[in-house]
């Protein structure tokens, strides 16, 4: 049974100001699936946690009537690093800090309330799929908070989370598709 003990101290972060530069036209948060726009569907996800707080860090004021309840933190569209390190200012000394994507959409609150409980004072907690990397949703615990600080360029919590030992990963099947680009938006759809 998973550990939520650090849930109500918790912050869950949404990652949400990429340039979404292989979608095409427009943005690809507020791209519909289901009836709802691609971040609403993250949003919500995020929202049915008891989390102390909410941050949303974004690029674009566009996608903001669609995160009530978070904290956004609006920065220049930059690399990955950047957003991570801007919501990690906002988020300051936090006992947990559960990390989402806005571009996945089939994330579900189960799957959080996993990783969040999977994670402890010493290591981090992630998702995968199948055999592919860990990956967020990802939770770290404060003890690793200045590591995430000082992660650089255009590539996320990643790099911090390929060498966890099995048991801090989840197992999250297809919830880790995230949409890139029109035709996987399509393949969601259809």
């Amino acid at each position: 049974m998973p550990d939520n003990t650090h849930a109500e101290t918790g912050t869950g972060l949404l990652l949400a100001a990429g340039a979404s530069r292989r979608f095409g036209t427009g943005n690809k948060l507020l791209a519909a699936l289901n009836g709802r726009p691609l971040i609403a569907h993250a949003a919500e996800a995020l929202r049915a946690l008891p989390l102390a707080r909410r941050i949303a860090v974004i690029s674009t004021a566009e996608i903001a009537p669609h995160l009530a309840g978070f904290q956004l933190i609006r920065i220049p569209q930059g690399e990955q690093s950047d957003s991570l390190r801007a919501g990690l200012a906002a988020a300051g000394l936090t006992d947990r800090l559960l990390i989402t994507l806005g571009d996945m959409p089939l994330v579900t609150p189960d799957l959080l309330v996993r990783v969040l409980g999977r994670c402890t004072d010493a290591l981090p907690a992630a998702s995968r799929q199948g055999d592919g990397p860990a990956m967020p949703p990802a939770c770290f615990p404060r003890s690793w908070l200045a590591l995430l600080e000082g992660l650089t360029g255009d590539q996320g919590a990643g790099r911090l989370l390929r060498d966890l030992p099995d048991a801090q990963i989840i197992q999250a099947g297809d919830q880790l598709t995230d949409i890139d680009t029109q035709d996987a938006l399509a393949r969601l759809q259809g």
